[in-house]
């Protein structure tokens, strides 16, 4: 995939493998955040903070190569940032939400088990 062919410049050759590793980070990002089946274990996985440190490893790529981007790298890398920060952010409600149902759930059930202890008058 990376082999270098008579027709492909350094350059051509290293604007395909930035767009090969921006597409690669985003695509696990992804898979952290339960968007994308783990192909490994066949099921959606939510692991928001690997998820954090991968968005915040291609931020460190997109503030470090700051100048040394064409416009249309710079543009790509910047696209991407911007879906997986908003999936991110979809994610983290998602599970601030599934937290505050989980406590209602248990106090419904703890409810439930009382009712059931008390004598009938």
């Amino acid at each position: 995939m990376a082999e270098k062919t008579a027709n492909n410049s350094p350059g051509e050759q290293n604007q395909a493998l930035f767009a090969q590793l921006v597409v690669m980070l985003y695509g696990a990002t992804m898979q952290q955040m339960g968007k994308v089946v783990n192909p490994l274990t066949n099921k959606a996985e939510r692991n928001l903070e690997l998820a954090k440190l991968s968005i915040d490893m291609l931020s460190m790529v997109e503030e470090k190569t700051k100048g040394n981007l064409s416009d249309e790298e710079a543009r790509f890398l910047s696209d991407s940032l911007f879906q997986l920060r908003m999936n991110y952010v979809d994610e983290v409600k998602k599970e601030a939400e599934e937290g505050k149902e989980a406590p209602k759930e248990e106090e419904k059930k703890e409810e439930k088990k009382e009712e059931e202890k008390e004598p009938e008058k």
